[in-house]
Parts: structure tokens; sequence; C-alpha cells
């Protein structure tokens, strides 16, 4: 599953463009950000509250290492109560990544997966190395029945053994994750979730679907 456009409601498109632009080193024309295969569109927030939403970017595994590098030279990764600031996950996941706070308090992640393809590139890292966005956190009020919804309506099963407060649905390309809107984001569990307005569109899914959140104000769809 890719995600292929993702409409996120900013308090200034402007702003959070520069940031994407200046500190993340992506492609920005206007309010678009482009990242790999991927379009982040920005839109004004208006009375939507912003803060809470989780995305994440895939970087190369083998280029890992110099992407944290990179980070850390434009950014405070987030630590657990425990004070990790780096993560492997292993099973179904294989993978690692890291945290950091972007603009109105995103939740943003750079996660290497080790079955997606190595990159050819050496040397310093750069944004443009990143591929994708890679997961975008849905609320649920009750994952278990989220969950469901999102496997008949687009096909997609969880990525490792879903929770009664969190689904990761998808795979290693692409993942919803469906979280218990009283679950606060990991690793700094200060956050609630939030994706008041967004809207995603994904390729490589049953086509023509539309899954819609009435009450946390979400949707998504496929082309």
């Amino acid at each position: 599953m890719r995600i292929q456009h993702l409409l996120l409601p900013v308090s200034d498109p402007g702003t959070v463009a520069r940031y994407f632009s200046t500190v993340l080193e992506l492609d920005t024309t206007a309010d678009k950000v482009r990242i790999g295969w991927s379009t982040l569109q920005l839109e004004p927030a208006g009375d939507r509250p912003v803060g809470g939403v989780h995305l994440a970017f895939t970087v190369p595994h083998n280029r890992f290492v110099e992407a944290t590098a990179w980070l850390d030279a434009r950014a405070q990764r987030q630590r657990d109560a425990e004070g990790r600031e780096h993560f492997d996950f292993g099973g179904s996941w294989d993978a690692e990544s890291i945290y950091f706070t972007g603009p109105d308090g995103l939740i943003l992640e750079l996660i290497a997966r080790r079955r997606l393809p190595a990159s050819d590139r050496t040397g310093a890292f750069h944004g443009s190395e990143m591929t994708c966005i890679s997961e975008v956190g849905l609320p649920a009020v009750a994952v278990d029945a989220m969950q469901a919804q999102v496997g008949t309506t687009f096909g997609l099963a969880p990525l490792s053994a879903p929770t009664p407060h969190f689904a990761p649905m998808g795979d290693d390309e692409g993942l919803l994750i469906v979280v218990d809107a009283a679950r606060r984001w990991f690793p700094e569990q200060r956050a609630l979730p939030n994706a008041q307005g967004i809207q995603v569109r994904l390729a490589g899914v049953v086509p023509g679907a539309l899954l819609r959140d009435a009450a946390l104000d979400w949707q998504v769809r496929s082309d």
C-alpha cells in the first residue's frame, strides 16, 4: 500500500511549508511538499485544532545512520520515559526509527524498514532521500471496529498483531496507524492523537473505496 496524497490542516501553510523546505530539505512548492512518491498538501486549519498529528517518513535502511546524524543537526529527538531516543522494532516490523517534533506539534518520525530496497547513495544524507510518507495516525473511538472497517474497505491486514489500542494496517510501503483516541502518542506520551480534517489518498488497495470517521473528522479514499 502507498500513501500517495495527504491533506493536512495547519495553522499557517507558509510557515509549515518553509519548515519542510529549509529544515527537512524537501521539494516544496507553495502549499505542497513532495516526499518521494507521496505528496503532502497543506491547508489552513481554520477552526480545527492542530497538534497531535503523527506522520512517519521512510528512509533507506542502509542510510539510517547518516539520516540520524542529519536530523540531529537540525532537530531534537523525542525520548521515551526511560530516556531512549532510538527505537529498534523487531518481528514483523523489522525496522528502526527516531522521532522528533515538527511545527504545530507534529509528531514526526524517520523510519528505516529493512525489507525495503537499499539506497546507492553515499556520503552525507539529504532530505530528498526520504522515499515516502510511511505512516499516518488515525484516531478511533473503538480500534477493533475501525480495524475491521479498514480491512473490509481497502483490503488491508495488520502489519503486526493488533491490540485494543493500536492497529497498524498495511505493509512496509505504507501504514494507517489506527490508535485509540485516548492513547497518547509514543514515545513522549504527551499528545493525544488528532487527525481532524486529514484526507488520505491510497494506491495499491481496493480501488474506488472511501472510509470516513465523521466524529473524529478524517477520511481515507483510494484511486
